[in-house]
């Protein structure tokens, strides 16, 4: 299994309204990406100082699942619409797990 793991930081001035978007377009993926047999997303807890913004969870039974959702036409257009705009940092790792 392929697990992976996104965390982002938004740029300061990001809207409420745009960080709910992108909750809600990356929650709707499952839906429409077959190869997604789990996703976990949401909002920071705000414990430690210094986290990132949101983090995303997703596993995949392979890399081929990944690499599906990876480039899929729907993904695609959440990160160049919905992310990118108001992205200030990313980090990510692909785990076999």
């Amino acid at each position: 299994m392929i697990r992976h793991i996104v965390m982002f930081t938004w740029k300061e001035e990001a809207t409420a309204e745009q960080k709910e978007a992108v909750a809600s377009e990356l929650g709707k993926l499952q839906g429409v990406i077959p190869q997604i047999r789990a996703l976990t997303l949401g909002g920071d807890a705000g414990i430690n100082q210094g986290n990132h913004d949101f983090a995303l969870v997703a596993d995949f039974d392979d890399v081929e699942g990944y690499l599906a959702y990876r480039d899929h036409p729907r993904h695609q257009a959440v990160i160049a619409e919905r992310i990118r705009p108001i992205l200030a940092a990313r980090a990510a790792a692909q785990l076999k797990v």
